[in-house]
């Protein structure tokens, strides 16, 4: 049997339609599935037939438009399972507009409309969970693959096919490797290719080409765009970013125009609402549950030596804007007096508790009031001072890009040793890689690593 994945759907025409009446289907099914579970019939009267009519309708209109049948090979099925549950939400939304124009939303139940929309979504993320897996065995059997030539520096080239031959249930197949240029990298030895001369016309029918230069070639990728004029592959752009120091790197659509992000803060849209409700809800009952253990260390700090509780010291948070930190005050009131120096913890002049309160990190719950007022999240970059940023920026490469997410109480470097004295380098680099990598599971990640072994570490201070 033979599978060619050259439409739109990425899995050929007549699978194509099927996917699309499988969709139907599935609403149907919802329909009167939901309708028993809220009526415990399963005798559906006439008029939520129609409805059920108009739901199958609309989701024939509605889900091609969110892009749900086109080819997802090789790419994030979480995206794809979020737009199904969005198209539903959609299609949800114009069921009540129709009904309450048309003046039947009084005849419909409510629960039922919801129940069959999520029933909906459910069952087409279930099958899609289901029929992927498949099909990517049948991709590893040899099935429904896709042939690639690869045209680029040898570099470029070399990076696109290690990796498709580490993950050949995507289903591409190099077929042929064109270098242009000098293979300076001596990378592609154990690997047959051809070496064309720029300008030739290419006869040869691959499913798709992927041109593989980077950013700086844009000249010599027009001019094998020339040269692709007459082929009927897709073409590709793998351009080699190696160069950048890239944060959330993607494309983006702003007013029309494609751009490609290099450096974007993770902190956007419904991100930042879903963050600053987490460190607020966490920060609140944190907070509650501390208290007693507050009152103490204030009690502690006041004993111990005199001047006032709290430490204020003027830091930089997200986007370069300074704040006041907060923490129970842990030295002499004037013991800055002639000046601030970067580094030092062990030797500065603390007071007896304030030795204590500073290698248990209780001297940083404080800050949980920075995170219920919003200066500061439960989890991120350690902020440093303003005179330290200053100097530091210009030192060290990427140092203020840490500011693209708001200042942490703990983050990526304090729970993997890199505090206090340590080197500052490895602590941006953990840094970056954390607003590269966030997500709200990584947060509570180190929340939870931060309890068992955050608190207490040789290089507090």
């Amino acid at each position: 049997m033979s599978f060619n994945d050259r439409t739109i759907s990425g899995f050929g025409p007549y699978t194509h339609v099927f996917v699309r009446m499988t969709d139907i289907l599935v609403v149907a099914l919802a329909g009167w599935f939901a309708y028993w579970i809220r009526f415990n019939n399963i005798d559906m009267t006439e008029r939520y037939q129609w409805a059920l009519v108009v739901g199958m309708l609309l989701s024939s209109i509605v889900l091609p438009r969110f892009k749900l049948y086109q080819s997802w090979r090789g790419k994030l099925r979480v995206i794809l399972a979020m737009k199904v549950f969005i198209a539903f939400s959609f299609i949800a939304s114009l069921l009540s507009v129709i009904l309450y124009f048309s003046g039947k939303s009084l005849d419909f139940s409510r629960i039922w409309v919801m129940t069959w929309m999520v029933l909906s979504a459910f069952l087409a993320i279930a099958i899609r969970g289901i029929a992927y897996p498949f099909i990517n065995i049948l991709r590893m059997k040899g099935a429904n693959r896709k042939s690639v030539m690869l045209i680029g520096d040898a570099h470029s080239c070399i990076t696109a096919y290690e990796h498709l031959q580490r993950v050949p249930s995507v289903g591409f197949d190099v077929s042929r490797i064109s270098i242009v240029g000098v293979d300076k990298y001596n990378e592609l030895s154990n690997i047959e290719y051809d070496h064309h001369i720029l300008g030739e016309t290419i006869e040869h029918h691959e499913a798709e080409v992927w041109i593989c230069l980077p950013v700086s070639e844009g000249a010599t990728v027009r001019e094998i765009q020339k040269d692709l004029i007459f082929s009927t592959s897709n073409v590709r752009y793998m351009p080699n970013l190696s160069d950048f120091r890239l944060i959330n790197h993607r494309i983006s659509n702003v007013a029309d125009l494609y751009m490609l992000d290099l450096s974007c803060s993770p902190m956007t849209g419904w991100n930042v609402l879903c963050k600053s409700a987490l460190d607020r809800i966490l920060a609140s009952i944190i907070l509650l549950l501390i208290s007693p253990i507050m009152l103490c260390i204030a009690i502690g700090v006041k004993l111990s030596s005199p001047g006032p509780v709290f430490y204020r010291q003027e830091r930089v948070g997200w986007n370069g804007k300074p704040f006041d930190i907060l923490k129970f005050r842990s030295m002499p009131t004037d013991v800055e007096n002639m000046g601030v120096h970067w580094g030092g913890a062990r030797s500065k002049q603390l007071s007896r508790f304030g030795k204590f309160i500073r290698s248990t990190s209780l001297d940083e719950l404080p800050q949980f009031i920075n995170v219920f007022i919003g200066n500061m999240s439960i989890v991120g970059p350690r902020p440093e001072r303003t005179v330290f940023v200053e100097k530091f920026k210009s030192e060290i490469p990427g140092y203020m890009q840490k500011h693209m997410v708001k200042a942490g109480i703990t983050g990526w470097a304090q729970i993997n040793g890199w505090r206090g004295d340590t080197d500052l380098e490895k602590r941006i680099e953990c840094d970056l890689w954390y607003i590269e990598n966030w997500s709200i599971a990584l947060d509570f990640k180190i929340i939870f690593m931060t309890v068992f072994k955050g608190f207490i570490h040789k290089n507090a201070g």
